[in-house]
């Protein structure tokens, strides 16, 4: 799949929720298939535009506990070795495509902040859409204020040098229960992430489209029966209630 087709692709995906993807994955024979755990939650939410909702192609890293430590003779030392370690951290970000989701396995590395203020804002400026990781994040508030876009498990505050090491990226990890290729359509919102297989992304989308417009013209007529004012949650079915 080429740029261009990736983006057509994500354009007709934009707004689909979790809960129809679940339903087209049931339907499709895939069923509790690619839903990852409820620990995997938004760090933050727009209840007002949605940005924090995300739709993109898995791009996958995993970090293992390092065997190796710094032990540094001062500060300037310490902090040179810190330098070279971030350096080392930086060889898969040439590799990142515009929509791509950074999906991070910590390996149950506890205490260790992957993402954080500055690196987050550095992918997104490269293309990524979204991070998701089943270990924690940390600058969570400046996370929020910034509105990246971040589903995780919680908080981590420690720094990666001296911690752990980068194992590999874009080979097959395991991320909230699920098994996630690079590739692979991911989708999050305020119910939590799931992943549809790339070989099956079309057929889950021609479902879960149907689902979502359904929804969509159901609740239209709900919304003018109670009078309430039409959103952009209804989608084309809008209309129908103005």
């Amino acid at each position: 799949m080429n740029a261009e087709e990736r983006q057509a692709l994500l354009a007709r995906c934009k707004g689909i929720r979790v809960t129809d993807w679940h339903d087209a994955m049931d339907t499709i024979g895939l069923f509790d298939r690619g839903l990852m755990g409820p620990e995997i939650r938004p760090l933050w939410r727009d209840i007002d535009e949605f940005r924090h909702q995300v739709v993109g192609f898995a791009f996958t890293l995993r970090y293992v506990p390092s065997t190796r430590t710094i032990v540094a003779r001062d500060v300037k030392d310490f902090q040179k070795q810190e330098g070279e370690w971030y350096g080392r951290e930086a060889k898969w970000r040439a590799a990142l495509q515009k929509g791509d989701v950074i999906v991070i396995d910590g390996t149950d590395t506890k205490d260790t902040g992957y993402v954080g203020s500055m690196n987050s804002m550095s992918w997104l400026s490269q293309g990524a859409v979204g991070i998701v990781t089943n270990n924690g994040v940390r600058d969570t508030d400046e996370l929020i204020k910034q509105k990246v876009p971040v589903y995780c498990n919680g908080f981590s505050r420690g720094i990666i040098p001296g911690r752990v090491e980068l194992d590999s990226y874009q080979q097959p990890v395991q991320c909230g229960g699920v098994y996630v290729q690079p590739g692979d359509l991911v989708a999050a919102d305020g119910d939590g992430v799931i992943v549809i297989p790339k070989d099956r992304i079309e057929d889950a989308f021609a479902i879960a489209k149907k689902i979502q417009v359904g929804d969509q013209k159901s609740r239209a007529g709900l919304y003018k029966r109670l009078g309430i004012p039409s959103d952009f949650t209804l989608g084309e079915a809008a209309k129908e209630a103005d």
